[in-house]
């Protein structure tokens, strides 16, 4: 008589068990980056560590979670990246972050599309992302290329920098970043004298300098990055182009790019963040945290941005307690206001658009510089709304006209 009463129990706690398994959420994140090409010092392993301390601060046990980090190198390759994203997808991965290299976010932005999944871009810059090629699953985090071309651009042909000649990497970031940023120049009053296209990760880029030289405009505009940029800046140097009266506008340049060129050669650099590590006490703390897995390193604004969108991906995956429809957590991304050390206050908009406040620096020159990081001095500061596109102007088909 007493058996079955103990078979009772048993099922009683085994239902239990099975309650609290049931309760529990499970989400998977995937960092898709460069580990091993032009962009992994800017991104790669370091948008790995910001990804995980996002997860680790969220705290997914106090919420009734369980968050899972993968990572993965996508070479640069649009089909690759595409075919990764749609393997994870279809494996259980919730989310996909990062992805540098403007070709490779567009694939996997039409695979998030397709797939119903959650798509945050931090790595890449194209606006298009937020413009013609905008989706209810896709959020565009850090920065892009209007953004960059208007702070940028537009502070140097105002300081006397009115005709420019582009060297251009050859794929959708580049060209996008020397149409957003030609538009401005000649908003602005200047004039563009030409162009000419390198191919991407290049290392010699001699013929293509001695063009510009050949050009005799104010500025060279790089709308290229990582080893790209600073290898032409390096080489630009050996030809004398700066000795000879000629600037680079490095359209988007990274702490880490400081770094590899050193002070001596970078100074005098006007560049456009969103993130600087020393720039309060709350990016200080953080960047000493970052630094414990990325020793000698300093944490670059993609890699920041991907621990602010993980950090407000899985607020709203909490809010909702649910992770399946990717529409509706980009939703709820938007409705909740974003809130963290890194980046303050802001929120994304309609169009997936994030907006924050973004900063013009000048490098400063090895003199300036006090200790070890410290290499930005603030010019400018742009308020939140003014710094990226006006929603009307995107051309998204999510925004009512």
């Amino acid at each position: 008589m007493k058996f079955p009463g103990k078979l009772a129990i048993a099922g009683a706690v085994l239902a239990s068990f099975a309650g609290s398994a049931q309760a529990q959420l499970n989400v998977k994140i995937g960092v898709l980056t460069d580990m091993s090409s032009l962009y992994a010092d800017d991104n790669g392993p370091g948008s790995v560590a910001a990804a995980k301390m996002a997860v680790k601060d969220f705290d997914p046990a106090a919420h009734g979670m369980n968050v899972e980090l993968i990572s993965a190198d996508h070479q640069n390759k649009p089909d690759l990246g595409a075919n990764i994203a749609r393997q994870w997808y279809d494996s259980g991965v919730d989310m996909i972050l990062d992805v540098p290299t403007s070709s490779v976010a567009l694939a996997v932005n039409e695979v998030a599309r397709e797939k119903n999944k959650v798509f945050i871009v931090s790595g890449a810059a194209i606006s298009d992302l937020t413009g013609p090629k905008c989706s209810a699953d896709t959020v565009h985090w850090t920065y892009d290329t209007w953004m960059l071309a208007n702070a940028t651009g537009k502070s140097i042909v105002k300081t006397g920098g009115d005709t420019w000649f582009f060297l251009t990497a050859d794929y959708a970031f580049g060209h996008a970043l020397e149409r957003d940023t030609a538009a401005v120049v000649t908003a602005n009053g200047g004039k563009v004298l030409g162009e000419v296209s390198h191919p991407l990760n290049n290392q010699d880029f001699s013929s293509f300098l001695l063009q510009a030289q050949a050009s005799k405009a104010k500025i060279i505009g790089l709308a290229n990055a990582g080893g790209d940029t600073i290898n032409a800046i390096k080489q630009g140097s050996e030809f004398g182009i700066t000795a000879g009266g000629q600037h680079f506008a490095a359209l988007l340049f990274y702490i880490g790019d400081v770094q590899a060129l050193g002070l001596k050669i970078a100074q005098g650099l006007v560049l456009t963040e969103t993130f600087y590590w020393d720039m309060n006490d709350g990016t200080r703390a953080w960047t000493k945290r970052w630094q414990a897995e990325m020793p000698g390193k300093f944490p670059g604004m993609n890699q920041a941005g991907d621990y602010s969108a993980t950090l407000h991906y899985l607020k709203a995956v909490a809010a909702l307690k649910s992770k399946d429809d990717g529409k509706v957590v980009v939703a709820k991304m938007k409705e909740i206001p974003t809130d963290d050390p890194l980046f303050g206050k802001g929120y994304v908009r309609a169009d997936g658009r994030k907006i924050h406040p973004t900063y013009l620096f000048e490098v400063k020159s090895p003199e300036e510089s006090k200790y070890l990081g410290d290499v930005y001095k603030l010019r400018t500061t742009i308020p939140a709304e003014e710094a990226f596109r006006p929603l009307k102007d995107g051309g998204c088909p999510l925004v009512s006209n």
